[in-house]
C-alpha cells in the first residue's frame, strides 16, 4: 500500500513540474526552459530561436506596436513583398501569374482568391466614395419638396416597366408582387424617398461587388467548356478567372483617375489583355484565342448584363 502511495506521489509531482515548465513565463535568461512553449518539444542546448518540431519562436516576449505593424503587413505590403511582386506581373504581363501558379511557382506571390479580394475591395471603397450621394428633385432652395419626381424602372423584357408619371404609379408586363414591393416604394413621401434615392448609389456599389465574386466560378465554367481538350481542372480556369477580374477591378480603380486619357486608354486595354492573357494560359494560336474571347465576350457581357438589371432592382427593393 505504501509503495503505491510512493509511486503515485512521484509521478504527480513529475507532471506538476512538467506543467509548471510549461507555464511558467519565458524569459531570455531562463536557464530551465528546455520546451517548446507551443508544442512541449525538447529543445536542444543552446536554445535555438525556432522549434525544430512546429517552427514556433522560442523567444517569446510581449509584443512593441512596430511588431504589430509588421504583423499586419509584413512582407504582403513590403516593397520587397509578394504584393508588389505580384502586381508587376499582373499588370504587365497578361496572363504570366496565371501560368506560374499553374506551374507550381506560387511561394513568392499573393495567392489569386486573396489578390481578388484585395483589388476588388479597394476598388469598390473608392467607387463608394465617389458615387453622388446627393440627388435634386426639383426643389428650390429652401422649398420642401411637394411632389415625388417622374420615375421610370424599365424591366428585364419588352414593354414590362413601372414607375412614376405626373404622381400616379404605373406597372406593366411585371408580376404582382414586384408591381406591389414597387408601389410601396415609389409611393413614398417626398422626403423618404429622396432619402431611399441618396441611399441608392452605394447599395448599388455593395450589391455589385457581391454579384461579381459570385459570378467569377460561373466565368471559369466557361473557359472549362471551351478549353476542355487542355486537360486542365476547373479549379485551375478558376485561378484565372480569379487573376483576370482582379487585372479588371484594378483597371477600373486606374479608370477613376481624374483624367479622361486615363479611362479610353483603359477600354482599350482591357479587351487587348483579355486575350492575350488567355492565350498565355491556354496556349494556341492568335485565331483560336481570338473566336473563343468572342464567345466569352458575347455569353459573359448578356450575363453580366441581366445580373446588373437584378442588382439595380434588388437595390430599389431592398
Amino acid at each position: 500500500m505504501w509503495g503505491g502511495w510512493v509511486r503515485r506521489s512521484v509521478v504527480n509531482a513529475l507532471v506538476s513540474a512538467d506543467a509548471a515548465a510549461l507555464v511558467r513565463p519565458l524569459a531570455d535568461d531562463d536557464p530551465t526552459l528546455a520546451r517548446c512553449p507551443n508544442c512541449g518539444h525538447a529543445l536542444p542546448d543552446p536554445r535555438p530561436k525556432f522549434c525544430g518540431h512546429c517552427g514556433q519562436e522560442t523567444n517569446l516576449r510581449p509584443p512593441r506596436l512596430l511588431e504589430f505593424a509588421q504583423q499586419f503587413g509584413g512582407a504582403y505590403l513590403s516593397t520587397e513583398g509578394a504584393l508588389w511582386r505580384t502586381l508587376a506581373l499582373l499588370l504587365l504581363r497578361p496572363g504570366e501569374l496565371t501560368r506560374r501558379y499553374l506551374a507550381g511557382r506560387r511561394k513568392h506571390y499573393v495567392l489569386p482568391l486573396r489578390l481578388y479580394l484585395t483589388i476588388s475591395l479597394l476598388t469598390l471603397l473608392v467607387l463608394r466614395l465617389m458615387v453622388p450621394t446627393d440627388v435634386d428633385l426639383g426643389a428650390g432652395p429652401g422649398q420642401a419638396t411637394r411632389n415625388l419626381p417622374n420615375v421610370s424602372i424599365k424591366g428585364l423584357t419588352p414593354g414590362a416597366g413601372a414607375g412614376l408619371k405626373d404622381g400616379t404609379f404605373y406597372c406593366e408586363g411585371m408580376p404582382a408582387w414586384l408591381c406591389r414591393r414597387l408601389s410601396e416604394k415609389l409611393e413614398l413621401d417626398p422626403k423618404t424617398f429622396a432619402r431611399e434615392m441618396q441611399r441608392l448609389p452605394e447599395r448599388f456599389v455593395s450589391h455589385w461587388g457581391t454579384t461579381m465574386f459570385l459570378l467569377v466560378p460561373m466565368f471559369a465554367a466557361l473557359h472549362q467548356l471551351l478549353y476542355r481538350r487542355t486537360g486542365l481542372r476547373y479549379t485551375e480556369h478558376l485561378v484565372h478567372a480569379l487573376h483576370l477580374h482582379a487585372f479588371w477591378f484594378a483597371a477600373l480603380l486606374l479608370a477613376m483617375l481624374p483624367s479622361g486619357v486615363v479611362a479610353g486608354l483603359m477600354a482599350l486595354v482591357v479587351p487587348i489583355y483579355t486575350l492575350m492573357a488567355a492565350r498565355r494560359v491556354y496556349g494556341g494560336g492568335w485565331w483560336e484565342a481570338s473566336w473563343k474571347a468572342l464567345i466569352v465576350a458575347f455569353v459573359y457581357g448578356m450575363v453580366l448584363s441581366v445580373a446588373m438589371a437584378m442588382v439595380a432592382i434588388w437595390t430599389f427593393l431592398s
